[in-house]
């Protein structure tokens, strides 16, 4: 089962973990350059529930959130393919808005989950999860570890090639 859906199939397939009692979470980032931080924050989102969506911003929704220049390095598609292949998400969709709010209202997830530069009260679709009875939290940040952090240390390292030989 392809684990990159659309936002309807996306709404097929929660309907179906709702007939099967599913606790579904939901989380949502760039993932532009997947690094032991994100991995270990999804692992810890899943533990929260018994399915995980993870929503995608996209390529023109990254430009937006203004991460810097050129990004996101990984194209859209990429990032959900590499995302999807983690084996605690269960499924990955992108959105294009600014914020996932709409999506959050389409999941209406059972747990909403942010990384720990969120507090509780600033998450966005807070409302929506808690109006139905759901829980919203704030995982804590892995530390040493962040996409941007990466760009800038690739890109003030130069890359020392060997000289050929001949």
């Amino acid at each position: 089962m392809n684990k990159v859906v659309t936002w309807p199939a996306l709404k097929r397939r929660i309907a179906a973990w709702r007939r099967q009692r599913r606790r579904i979470v939901f989380t949502n980032g760039c993932f532009d350059l997947l690094h032991p931080g994100h991995v270990r924050y999804l692992r810890a989102a899943k533990r929260l529930g018994t399915v995980l969506v993870v929503g995608l911003n996209s390529d023109a929704s990254v430009r937006r959130l203004g991460k810097g220049d050129g990004r996101p390095l990984v194209p859209q598609v990429a990032r959900a393919e590499v995302v999807a292949a983690l084996e605690m998400v269960d499924a990955v969709t992108i959105f294009d808005q600014d914020t996932p709010y709409e999506l959050i209202r389409l999941v209406q997830p059972d747990v909403l989950v942010k990384g720990g530069d969120w507090t509780p009260d600033r998450i966005v679709g807070a409302d929506i999860v808690r109006a139905r009875g759901g829980t919203v939290r704030s995982l804590r940040f892995v530390p040493g570890y962040s996409t941007t952090g990466l760009v800038q240390r690739i890109v003030g390292t130069k890359v020392q090639r060997p000289k050929s030989k001949g």
